[in-house]
């Protein structure tokens, strides 16, 4: 990657260097070094590097790990803070954001550690106070946060996932562990229990055991009505958001505010309540017939999501995604079976396998009955979703999971324009 800076510029590839240009050292590229200064580069280690980009030392970085829910608990906040009235920046699975403008496409959930000295340097420029991350287990392990100091440290949960990257849950729960073993802030789900935690200066929150953050009350029925005991009294959330899982979610951004700003307890209440959610996340595509999208892809994932919804009769359709752990996929196929009336299995991103193979994994965990269809074809699997919903009528409800807002589908190396909302649309605005 290159940042221009003046005249010159800042690379981590020692393929762009040229005389005159800096060379920043990390942990990924350091033994390409020689070939850069062969080209004439300037060596410069990371913190020389934040001075050239004129990063301002003082904004406040915030980075939230977990299996599930970074994503919207790292929105949540950036929307709440910016509702109070703070210049805020994010970034993520979705891309990265200043004050609600888009300055980078979706790409990997922490990216190289120069691209996000790059957005700190667009959010120094543009006054950010706030820096919220989603910082994931690869980025930990692989060090692409090296340097980076955090104002606050947020951890989610751990469930099954990236196992063909981490090799064990005891491997994957040691590098999330290693994120919270300074004297940093933390705010700790305490519910979980799967990493270990420097307790100092560490905040908890939970819905099951006493904790800084915790609801005295709560209800799920048709949104999130919810009463948060916090370390300054009681905080009202009412949301439109749906499920347990995103009461935990908004407890999260609840406590990070609360650390980060402490605003008045009104103001908070007034500012959470306001965030709607992110799309592909439980998103509602159509109301008439109801359509869910939704980005789950774990075991875990999957069984918040359709646990929410259970008050509804469900046909789901769902894959797995290719050159990823392939021990989730019957498991994920046992708990779809578990909440939806229908079930149809098809392909998510098969990246290099065969879609019929993924089927077979995702069906051996499964009860093979009239109640399940495999149809690899994405697409057909969606309209033939949507043609049974039609015959069903009221009552039932259309989820589909796995890609949630992705406008892609990969494909033997290659990424085909595709998107569930989409499809989804275009099939309804044909059927009308």
């Amino acid at each position: 990657m290159k940042i221009s800076i003046d005249a010159n510029f800042v690379t981590d590839n020692s393929n762009e260097c040229e005389r005159g240009c800096f060379f920043v050292q990390t942990h990924a590229n350091s033994k390409f070094s020689q070939d850069a200064v062969k080209k004439g580069a300037k060596l410069i280690g990371l913190e020389e590097c934040k001075k050239i980009l004129n990063i301002d030392e003082n904004i406040k970085i915030v980075g939230i790990t977990g299996t599930n829910g970074k994503t919207t608990t790292a929105a949540a906040i950036y929307e709440t803070l910016r509702e109070l009235g703070h210049k805020c920046a994010l970034s993520g699975t979705r891309g990265a954001f200043i004050e609600g403008e888009r300055i980078d496409e979706k790409a990997l959930t922490t990216s190289a550690i120069l691209q996000t000295l790059g957005y700190l340097k667009a959010a120094s420029q543009r006054g950010c106070k706030y820096f919220i991350m989603e910082v994931s287990s690869h980025a930990i392990d692989q060090k692409r946060i090296e340097s980076l100091k955090f104002a606050l440290k947020i951890f989610t949960n751990l469930t099954q996932d990236h196992l063909d990257y981490h090799k064990s849950m005891q491997e994957y729960a040691r590098v999330k562990s290693s994120f919270f073993e300074d004297d940093s802030l933390k705010l700790i789900n305490i519910d979980d229990g799967g990493i270990k935690f420097n307790p100092k200066n560490a905040y908890t929150y939970s819905l099951k055991k006493p904790a800084s953050f915790a609801p005295v009350a709560y209800g799920l029925k048709g949104g999130i009505d919810a009463v948060i005991k916090t370390p300054n009294g009681d905080v009202q959330i009412d949301s439109p958001l749906q499920g347990e899982f995103n009461l935990y979610n908004l407890i999260a951004a609840l406590g990070a505010v609360y650390l980060l700003a402490k605003p008045e307890n009104s103001k908070l209440s007034k500012a959470i309540s306001k965030f709607s959610g992110v799309d592909g996340r439980v998103e509602v595509v159509s109301s008439e017939p109801l359509v869910i999208v939704d980005f789950a892809h774990t075991p875990d994932g999957i069984e918040k999501v359709l646990n929410a919804l259970r008050h509804l009769n469900l046909i789901v359709i769902f894959g797995a995604g290719g050159d990823r752990d392939n021990t989730k996929r019957p498991k994920m196929g046992a708990i779809a079976q578990r909440y939806a009336q229908i079930c149809i299995v098809t392909s998510d991103n098969p990246r290099s396998e065969e879609p019929e193979a993924i089927i077979d994994e995702i069906c051996a965990g499964m009860r093979m009955d009239e109640s399940v269809s495999r149809i690899s074809d994405r697409k057909k699997a969606i309209e033939l979703g949507l043609g049974r919903l039609k015959e069903l009528g009221a009552g039932w409800a259309l989820v589909i999971l796995g890609k949630g807002d992705e406008e892609y589908q990969e494909i033997k190396g290659v990424k085909h324009p595709f998107s569930d909302k989409e499809v989804v649309l275009k099939a309804l605005a044909l059927k009308s």
